[in-house]
């Protein structure tokens, strides 16, 4: 054990251009499903927990649902879809990092859509009351919301990357775990561990804790400050 944990971190300090570039891929891969998940799920999350329309209630279940969607089937719809017989196979899509991204936002948004709009459900009732007297527009109401609220919606974005940086099953389906094309921290764990090569898993794992204390104390600062304002 002692002697895995050494070669890990003279793995580390060596600079490895193959973790390097596992590191590279997987920080394109969460940055890209993150940013286009909450940038489709945090808007019709608010919408979700601002307003009322019929079969909100059926909705609010189908997203929870989705919510725990397990990743191998996110995965396996998504190979579906972009294998050389599905309805996108020409876009030869199937193995590359742009899928994955793909099946992690298959994953993500329902995560963002459903976290979003218990926050909005909750903390935008007077704010809403105060948007309607003052006769703001619906377009209007939606940013005030978002405003108000950002420190609460800073949060959902947190766990959308912490999901997307930690996700096996679906980008191993879609991506392949390709070596220096696909391979991301988590598949690379798995495979190295399996190989018996502990100190490549361990310095992969390393990596990937100091990753997620990086972000978490970025967007604790971030949720300060925006308490403060």
């Amino acid at each position: 054990m002692e002697e895995s944990f050494r070669k890990a971190f003279e793995l580390l300090l060596s600079r490895d251009p193959e973790l390097l570039q596992i590191l590279g891929v997987t920080l394109r891969m969460s940055f890209f499903s993150t940013t286009i998940s909450c940038l489709i799920g945090l808007p019709l999350g608010t919408l979700l927990g601002t307003h009322r329309f019929p079969g909100k209630g059926v909705l609010k279940k189908l997203i929870h649902t989705l919510m725990g969607l397990p990743p191998v089937v996110a995965g396996l719809i998504v190979y579906m879809l972009f294998t050389h017989y599905g309805p996108f196979g020409r876009l030869n899509l199937l193995f590359t990092v742009d899928v994955m991204v793909v099946a992690q936002c298959l994953l993500i948004t329902p995560v963002v859509i459903g976290l979003s709009s218990s926050y909005m459900e909750t903390a935008t009732k007077h704010t809403i009351e105060t948007a309607k007297g003052m006769g703001l527009s619906r377009g209007r109401v939606l940013f005030l919301c978002l405003s108000e609220n950002r420190a609460s919606l800073l949060s959902v974005v947190l766990n959308a990357f912490g999901r997307s940086i930690a996700e096996v099953g679906a980008v191993s389906i879609v991506g392949g775990n390709i070596q220096w094309k696909t391979r991301v921290m988590t598949t690379a764990i798995m495979l190295e561990t399996n190989k018996g090569k502990f100190h490549f898993a361990l310095a992969l794992g390393i990596v990937l804790l100091l990753v997620a204390f990086v972000v978490n104390v970025a967007a604790s600062w971030t949720v300060r400050e925006a308490r403060d304002d």
